[in-house]
């Protein structure tokens, strides 16, 4: 008996879309987080610096998560990423950051409204759970801004 290599879940090119911008994103900040561990400086720098690099990791781990869901649901994962701004200080990192995980957690309610409406419960509970990871960075970053 041969193994179907094909999706059981057929979901909308607008939804493989979504999944390719929220790729594009992880790939962004993935970047921007650990750049931002690379050049972070002073002392209160230094006392983050290991939170830009494990987040940095952390989306990049997202990342490709969601590529394997899309490459599953016959979707091209996309290598390009969006528009990345390291910045030039602590401060505009943060707030750079913090942004970043704003909107990442309103696309993320996005595609899991859509992938429920479409039937997609694993691609919806996969973002829950990365929503989950994102509201715990935003909280990250606000509480860090809070201190510069």
């Amino acid at each position: 008996m041969a193994v179907s290599l094909k999706p059981v879940t057929k979901v909308s090119e607008k939804l493989k879309g979504m999944l390719n911008d929220a790729i594009a994103r992880e790939i962004q900040v993935g970047i921007q987080y650990m750049w931002q561990h690379v050049q972070v400086i002073g002392v209160k720098g230094i006392a983050v610096q290991d939170q830009f690099k494990q987040t940095a990791i952390a989306e990049m781990k997202h990342a490709e998560s969601i590529a394997e869901r899309l490459w599953y649901l016959e979707g091209t994962p996309t290598t390009k990423p969006a528009p990345i701004n390291v910045g030039k200080s602590l401060k505009e990192f943060l707030e750079l950051d913090t942004k970043a995980e704003e909107e990442a957690i309103l696309m993320y309610k996005q595609i899991i409204e859509l992938a429920q409406k479409e039937m997609d419960v694993t691609t919806a509970f996969m973002f829950k759970e990365i929503l989950e990871d994102e509201e715990e960075h935003h909280d990250l970053f606000t509480t860090m801004l809070e201190e510069v």
